[in-house]
């Protein structure tokens, strides 16, 4: 019997809204934003980012956000899949805290890469090449970050995908999706390391199918209230 003040119905309903937050966040800041400002040319990267300083504030904001959602996301799939296995649903917790901590460290080199553009003091020391390789650089240190360290989010899909499929109040799809969304990023973070050529984002469609699954999921159908607390 679990002894939570909310109902698991609730906790579902707020999962999905906080699944749907973090597809806008993240479709803004991961996808739309660095599409718009970040080129291979360090030059174009440098004056896209000058001249749209609002959107790339933006898209920072927009992490933020999805930061935040994933955090509670994280405690509310933990209180949802105790009842299954304590100990594993808290394991997959601490991967998933493991996960947004990093990322919000590689998100610093993201947001200081506009610092040396336009600083005279930075003017005085390096030449305007110079500061917009330093601003691509950033951009390139953040990307690699997120991609090597999400090998901590996968993990924890695999195993919160586990007790999903164990569960008897979500169905077991949603788990194995949940599971091969998390291999395609375990084994998308190892290849960025072993062999970077063969680390396509494409390894990454899996979670993305998962997540609007489970979004759905929770917000149409919720949980089975009954099963969950026998």
């Amino acid at each position: 019997m679990n002894d939570t003040n909310l109902s698991p119905l609730v906790y579902a309903r707020v999962a999905g809204i906080l699944l749907l937050l973090s597809f806008i966040a993240g479709g803004i800041g991961e996808f739309y934003v660095p599409i718009s400002i970040i080129s291979p040319d360090s030059t174009t990267t440098a004056n896209n980012l000058l001249t749209h300083d609002w959107l790339f504030r933006l898209g920072v904001a927009c992490y933020l956000l999805e930061a935040l959602c994933d955090v509670a996301l994280a405690f509310i799939l933990f209180e949802l899949l105790k009842p299954v296995r304590f100990d594993l649903a808290f394991l997959a917790v601490l991967f998933r805290m493991m996960s947004t901590s990093t990322f919000a460290f590689c998100m610093l080199f993201y947001f200081s890469s506009s610092i040396p553009l336009g600083n005279p003091q930075y003017l005085e020391a390096f030449t305007q090449d110079q500061l917009n390789i330093l601003t691509l650089n950033s951009f390139k240190i953040y990307a690699n970050g997120v991609g090597v360290f999400m090998v901590f989010h996968g993990t924890a899909s695999i195993i919160f995908g586990l007790l999903v499929y164990r569960s008897t109040y979500l169905p077991g799809f949603l788990g194995i999706l949940m599971i091969l969304g998390g291999v395609g990023f375990v084994a998308r973070s190892f290849l960025l390391v072993l062999e970077p050529s063969y680390a396509s984002n494409f390894l990454l469609l899996p979670t993305i199918i998962e997540g609007l699954a489970l979004m759905l999921w929770l917000l149409i159908k919720g949980i089975d209230e009954r099963k969950w607390k026998g």
